[in-house]
């Protein structure tokens, strides 16, 4: 990339990565085979394809394996959404103009033609794949406390999105409405992911903390501070391995 790496990426199957950044370009790679030297020159080969149409940094990527899709949104305000091994790869594009510049996305995972977007409003949306039209407005009452991150519940319809005001909230994907909100954390909450299961949720903060809920009671029962001893530093994102018990 052309200046800073800003998100990334990895395939379901592990084959792919990619990566956004400030350049507004979003990067296919082919992960290299593990038994690779790591001082071996680089490969051409490794790029497959480059994902241009964003005008401004890409923020954040999702994506959906099962569909091999890939979604994106950026500083231009856009949202988009790619076949990324196709030879047409952008598929559709998202805006919704009362709510300004998104800031995180993710697929509907319980419904294969439905992805949600935040916006630095504090609202999400609920966009229609094929059509490219809002569906349904996850709407906070907060306003201009940006969401951080959205995800969604991998088999329940359930979207849960961090916030700059320290909450975390829940979200019935067919209602739009709020079940379930809670300070989380001591400062904003930067990052979530839920566990292949859909059993735990993960989330990051700016201070410094890593917090696992039970997503059935939405209580905190482990608080992991390895980065806040030395550092303090702020967590930027999290992950649960898809077949370990590692996050």
């Amino acid at each position: 990339h052309n200046g800073p790496v800003l998100c990334l990426a990895i395939s379901g199957n592990g084959e792919h990565c990619y990566s956004g950044g400030l350049d507004g370009k979003i990067h296919c790679w082919t992960v290299p085979n593990s038994n690779i030297d790591p001082y071996d020159l680089f490969e051409p080969d490794v790029l497959t394809a480059t994902l241009q149409g964003h005008t401004d940094s890409v923020w954040g990527l999702a994506e959906l394996q099962s569909q091999q899709k890939l979604l994106s949104c950026a500083a231009d305000g856009t949202v988009k959404l790619w076949a990324p091994h196709s030879k047409m790869p952008l598929l559709n594009t998202f805006t919704s103009a009362q709510d300004g510049i998104p800031s995180s996305v993710d697929f509907v995972r319980d419904e294969g033609n439905r992805i949600v977007a935040a916006y630095n409003s504090s609202h999400c949306i609920i966009f229609d794949t094929e059509t490219a039209k809002p569906l349904v407005r996850l709407d906070s009452g907060v306003n201009n406390k940006q969401i951080n991150r959205v995800v969604c519940h991998p088999t329940l319809s359930l979207t849960i999105t961090a916030h700059e005001d320290r909450h975390i909230r829940f979200w019935d994907n067919n209602t739009g409405k709020m079940v379930h909100s809670m300070v989380a954390h001591l400062d904003a909450v930067t990052s979530l992911a839920v566990d292949p299961n859909g059993l735990y949720l993960l989330s990051g903060s700016h201070d410094c903390s890593i917090r696992l809920w039970h997503l059935d009671n939405k209580t905190c029962v482990q608080e992991i501070t390895a980065h806040r001893k030395k550092f303090d530093e702020s967590i930027l994102d999290v992950a649960f391995h898809p077949t370990r018990s590692y996050v």
